[in-house]
């Protein structure tokens, strides 16, 4: 009889438990956890996973559980995840289909049970569909009951597994789920794929990590008590124990089970002779299957084995000492086996002769070939490709990776994908002539690459043949689709060193578009002298796919930089080309970029807006997801920079529901919900887009587009006055801008102006504006560029006379004034910015009238937008009180006022109230108060400074220092400096520099500045 060498009695593990046990209940509150358990090879990390289980299964959650695989490659892509749905189909049934209501075509990627799988396109969108729609059951499932998902082997997950995964950590919120998940940590070498995976997850506040230790001394007794069955084991046995094992539970086991048998001095300090002491222990028929098996998986069935086997009855008899010596162990679905722990399984599979295992495989092989039954169907293309890979075969190795590839893809697993067509490139020299030319599948797809060794000319079966460059152009494809594009760029070289470009230019010229991409992806110098010679390469040929696709990205790169007319015509040349030849998505591509061009260029409005609506509408007709989302987000952003924000609303709202049905809400639908809020602010619903933004934080994980959302997330503190968190979020705009694209630095840059101008820095507001005006090769769309030196010229406007400010202020207005006139304003709202920006440089100058603020308050009230009529206003409000017609400036801050309020304006309803306050006008609407003027107050006042406090600050403003202020005023420096302390502290302010500014800018002093000239 062989001995059971697992403790019956649970050792240890007590706070372990008590962090699981708590991260239950919190989940059982409605907030989802998730707990990361890391530790050794035997430390106990299954062990503690099932008593935990086996405790929440007690209070009533379900507690499905899958493991990771161990097939090399990464070749089963969701398979802790698909033996995990099909525990929930056993357990839960009817339950479980209601749950997946609507998303069974999705789900049904993960397994047959849900019935077939929809006809999407295998894109990494149809992978972000299935991501959704696998979180949406989760959070039905754990609607009503708490539901523990457990995944075991983390540390063999596949990359779609571990993607997937994050996913869900990132998304579910307020349903009842515990995600559970264990690996290995003493597999993690330095570039394991896991390491950066744990890194990211453990940021989240919902991620706790555990490491399980060893055994102390202590509970290396408990457990050596429970394996022996004797309350107090031989002392001397512990401490040998406890030395030999450093308190790995499983060597413990190990050493205990070498120590009933009478043989545990003979053990080595060999790891692999302590794993294989029991195996060796095994009658030979026993151990010929444990070897069998180890080759199998780290999970094999059954039914499998027995096929592998022959003889069901000596197979069954030889399991079953296997298991009994718990060396194996039956699944919790009785259909297999998988060893105790994997350390057995590799050690049994690397104690193989080399011959052995490859003949092992090759009988794994054969009998799944024979009946691929035996296997999921799901897992059926990637076990045979491995298996066949094992037995050194490279003849069937070849077509069953290249299978294993499509099934991949067409489960949206791209890195599994490129996992098996590397191994297809890796082995494709290694087969004859006649393997290439009649074993292998035809090409599956790899968007508009022209397949097969002949140009289209050509004819005759050779060209039906998948090639090697064919092979290495779905691996470009699926490089770029899992992430991997400094992959995806050595691939795309490989392929441009393969192709002739005399012989085949088109083909050679897919390959230099797809390295643009690449180099482009990655930041890196390179991408344009690619596009042109892809260029070069088709220019003169027969239209096709590539040629209108190359016309099309050059186009579009020129349009991020410097468009011109001959980009227009580069455009609608790729359209032309695209409809003859059939290429629907590049046409509607190409379209969606020449309404931007014919926006930028032409100073077409409505002709870019027309274009662009119009690619939409085929967009929509089409349903290609991509295509629609990228046109609806051009189009609304078009639409608010012309100022029609009701518009762009709409739309916006219309793309984030396509997207959400789509299942890509939480992949592209960051920036639509930017545009959105964007949107919603400018039209004064600070609350609706406060709401849009974070319930886009809960949907959707960070980092696409980052720098717009935090962007907007500073505009919104500052308008409602709060200048810590708007500069927080500007940190984090500019840490995630990494592109530098005018369309993100020069808004990111207007926040920075503001946020100076506010803290009274006008010397950094300055330097912000040089830089991105030096920086920008193109400064952007003027929808863009008109509030920067709007804010700009204002800046300088309210430090004219600052002594601080003198330098470099000549260069700063001629430089905004050299950005402006190569402006081309296209809307009423882009007129109204170019009459105020001409109001804002005379006020710089101290040559702004009336009329000139008058001008710019019509143009902006058409718009029907409250900014920036506001400011507008208040300026217009300022000169007619300046001019000394006080009801007329009156009623221009009152309306003024009345919009700030509307926008949620603090810091401009501030101003307005200031400047209300200094001139003494009552600006409460008629008929609530008394009319009648006030005194104007002295200058401070609403500052609370004394008088003394006023006279300091006039000298401050000067640019005086303590000393001469103590000589004007007969005062000692002392005093003055108590006096500047005070000062400051009242104007909130953070030096002297930032007092003079702030005093400046509310011309609290009008006499010290410089004449008006009014």
């Amino acid at each position: 009889m062989q001995q059971i060498s697992v403790s019956p009695v649970f050792v240890g593990r007590g706070s372990e438990i008590t962090a699981l046990t708590d991260a239950l209940r919190r989940a059982g509150t409605g907030s989802p956890q998730a707990v990361l358990i890391g530790g050794e090879a035997g430390v106990g990390k299954t062990r503690l996973l099932e008593e935990f289980l086996e405790r929440a299964a007690a209070q009533g959650a379900v507690t499905p559980l899958g493991s990771c695989l161990e097939v090399g490659a990464e070749g089963l892509p969701y398979a802790p995840l698909a033996a995990a749905l099909r525990r929930l189909h056993r357990s839960l049934g009817v339950e479980l289909e209601a749950a997946a209501a609507g998303s069974e075509g999705h789900l049904a990627q993960l397994i047959s049970e849900f019935g077939e799988a929809d006809g999407e396109p295998n894109d990494e969108y149809g992978r972000a569909r299935l991501f959704e729609h696998t979180a949406r059951l989760f959070e039905r499932l754990g609607a009503e009951r708490t539901l523990v998902l457990a995944i075991e082997d983390l540390h063999w997950s596949d990359r779609s597994t571990r993607e997937l995964l994050a996913f869900l950590v990132r998304t579910l919120h307020r349903s009842r789920v515990l995600l559970v998940a264990t690996y290995r940590t003493d597999d993690l070498h330095r570039r394991h794929p896991l390491r950066p995976f744990l890194a990211e997850l453990e940021r989240l506040r919902t991620v706790q990590r555990l490491e399980l230790a060893r055994f102390d001394r202590r509970e290396v007794a408990a457990q050596l008590a429970g394996i022996l069955g004797t309350a107090a084991p031989d002392r001397q046995l512990v401490d040998r124990i406890h030395r030999r094992s450093e308190g790995n539970p499983f060597f413990v086991e190990e050493l205990a089970t070498a120590f009933e048998d009478g043989c545990g001095a003979g053990l080595t300090d060999s790891l692999r002779d302590i794993l294989l002491v029991r195996v060796e222990g095994l009658d030979e028929e026993a151990q010929r299957v444990v070897r069998i098996a180890a080759e199998g998986g780290s999970h094999v069935e059954h039914a499998l084995l027995a096929a592998v086997l022959d003889d069901e009855e000596a197979l069954i008899e030889a399991l079953r000492a296997a298991v009994g010596a718990n060396i194996l162990r039956p699944d919790s679905e009785g259909e297999g086996y998988r060893f105790r722990h994997a350390l057995v399984r590799e050690a049994v599979s690397d104690d193989l002769l080399p011959g052995e295992r490859h003949r092992i495989n090759r009988k794994f092989a054969l009998a799944v070939e024979a009946q691929p039954q035996l296997v999921p169907g799901d897992a059926l293309a990637a076990r045979l490709a491995n298996y066949w890979y094992h037995a050194h075969d490279p003849a069937r190795a070849l077509p069953t990776a290249l299978d294993a590839a499509r099934a991949a893809r067409r489960r949206n697993a791209f890195a599994e994908q490129l996992g098996m067509l590397e191994r297809a490139l890796e082995l494709w020299d290694q087969v004859s002539e006649e393997v290439l030319a009649h074993t292998l599948r035809p090409y599956d797809w790899a968007e508009t690459y022209p397949p097969g060794s002949c140009d289209e000319e050509s004819a005759g079966e050779e060209c039906d043949r998948i090639q090697l460059v064919d092979v290495l152009a779905e691996a470009v494809v699926a490089a770029r689709r899992c992430g991997d594009r400094e992959r995806g760029l050595s691939l795309a070289k490989r392929g441009i060193r393969l192709v002739d470009e005399a012989e085949h230019p088109v083909r050679a010229a897919w390959f230099r578009i797809n390295r643009a991409r690449m180099l482009g992806n990655l930041r890196r110098s390179g991408d344009d002298e690619e596009i042109a010679h892809a260029h070069r390469l088709v220019e003169h040929l027969p239209p096709s796919a590539v040629q209108a696709e190359v016309f099309a990205l050059s186009a579009n790169s020129a349009m991020l930089k410097t468009p011109g007319p001959e980009h227009i015509e580069l455009t609608e040349r790729a359209i032309r080309i695209a409809r003859e030849v059939g290429a629907t998505s590049v046409e509607v591509h190409a379209r969606m970029t020449l309404g931007s061009l014919r926006y930028d260029v032409q100073a077409d409005a409505e002709g870019g807006l027309a274009e662009l609506a119009g690619a939409v509408e085929r967009a929509r007709e089409l349903g290609v997801p991509d295509l629609l989302l990228r046109g609806i987000n051009n189009l609304a952003s078009m639409r608010r920079g012309l100022g029609r924000a009701e518009e762009a609303v709409e739309l916006s709202r219309e793309g984030l529901e396509f997207a959400d049905g789509k299942g890509l809400l939480r992949n592209i639908g960051t920036i639509l919900t930017g545009n959105l809020a964007e949107s919603l602010a400018d039209l004064g619903r600070l609350r609706e887009a406060d709401e849009v933004l974070a319930a886009c934080e809960l949907t959707s994980p960070g980092g696409t587009h980052a720098e717009f959302l935090d962007r907007i997330r500073g505009e919104l503190a500052l308008l409602q006055g709060d200048l810590p968190a708007a500069g927080t979020m500007l940190a984090q705009a500019r840490a995630a801008n990494r592109i530098g694209q005018a369309q993100h630095s020069v808004p990111i840059s207007r926040l920075a102006v503001r946020l100076a101008a506010h803290a009274g820095r006008p010397l950094e507001a300055r330097a912000e504006l040089l830089a991105v005006l030096a920086d920008e090769g193109r400064t952007g769309s003027e929808s863009d560029v008109y509030p920067l030196l709007v804010e700009a010229a204002g800046v300088e406007a309210d430090s004219r006379g600052l002594p601080q400010a003198a330098a470099g202020r000549p260069e700063a207005l001629a430089a905004i004034t050299a950005v402006a006139a190569g402006l081309r304003p296209r809307a009423p709202l882009q007129h109204g910015w170019a009459r105020l920006l001409e109001a804002e440089l005379a006020r710089a100058e101290g040559a702004d009238t009336p009329a000139q603020w008058a001008a710019a308050v019509e143009a902006l009230r058409p718009t029907g937008l409250p900014y920036p009529l506001a400011l507008a206003l208040l300026r217009a409000g300022e000169a007619e009180v300046q001019a000394g017609r006080r009801e007329v400036g009156a009623e221009l801050l009152r309306e003024a006022a009345e919009l700030a309020a509307v926008r949620g304006d603090r810091p401009l309803g501030g101003q307005i109230a200031a400047l209300a306050e200094r001139a003494g006008l009552n600006l409460a609407p008629a008929g609530r108060t008394a009319t009648a003027k006030v005194p104007a107050p002295a200058a401070g006042d609403s500052f609370n400074l004394t008088p003394r406090e006023r006279d300091v600050l006039r000298l401050l403003a000067r640019g005086w220092t303590n000393r001469q202020i103590a000589e004007e005023l007969y005062i000692s420096p002392k005093t003055a400096s108590v006096h500047v302390s005070n000062i400051l502290g009242k104007l909130a302010v953070g030096g002297r520099g930032e007092a003079a500014a702030l005093a400046h800018r509310l011309r609290l002093f009008p006499d010290d500045l410089a004449p008006s000239g009014r």
